[in-house]
């Protein structure tokens, strides 16, 4: 790893968490048919899955970055990249959500960056194959939450399932590039702690 690898991942932490990661493409949300007027009761179920999502990202950004910081495989490194550069999007179209429905990011979004971030250098560390692993089973399982995220958003919120659907779509277009390039099936032990780490995440950040 050169000194230069590290401080521009610790640049895009800075980034990340202080809501300044650029975007490249416009929200989903924009341009459709606007949203019916929302009773109190659906803005704060909106609030709270679409503050999941964006904390979700931050692990995403985390993880990644961690991913990449020591790895020297060029093809894993511009899978990394990709994946990156579209959770960024994703990550300004959910805060940018947030803003709108009046809520505000998990208080607690700079633990879980840290933490996601030495998981993504453990997976690094463990190899190539386990390495795409990490990536492909973290997009599954992701695409999976945010299907549950499409039925439970109240159907009065269009603008949030729009970002929601698009950001699952990129989702499984990462595993799949995760298993075209080499990815290996991780043990069930690992994706079981991946599981309950995230049900950690979402409980928390669904309420601060």
């Amino acid at each position: 790893m050169s000194i230069e690898r590290f401080f521009e991942e610790m640049d895009l932490a800075l980034k990340v968490l202080s809501g300044v990661a650029p975007t490249l493409r416009e929200s989903p949300s924009q341009g459709g048919d606007s949203d019916p007027l929302m009773s109190s009761s659906d803005k704060s179920k909106s609030i709270a899955l679409m503050r999941v999502n964006h904390t979700g990202e931050v692990c995403a950004q985390a993880l990644y970055s961690g991913q990449k910081i020591f790895e020297t495989d060029l093809d894993v490194r511009n899978a990394l990249g990709k994946a990156a550069d579209e959770e960024q999007d994703h990550l300004s179209w959910t805060a940018q959500r947030l803003a709108e429905l009046g809520g505000a990011p998990s208080r607690f979004n700079l633990f879980f960056y840290f933490g996601s971030f030495f998981m993504g250098v453990a997976a690094s560390l463990s190899g190539r194959e386990r390495s795409l692993g990490f990536l492909r089973e973290t997009e599954r399982q992701v695409e999976a939450h945010l299907t549950k995220h499409e039925s439970e958003l109240p159907p009065s919120d269009q603008s949030s399932l729009r970002i929601v659907s698009q950001m699952r779509s990129d989702e499984a277009a990462h595993a799949r590039t995760a298993h075209e390039i080499g990815a290996a099936e991780l043990p069930s032990q690992v994706k079981s702690l991946m599981r309950s780490m995230s049900k950690v995440m979402i409980c928390v950040s669904s309420k601060v």
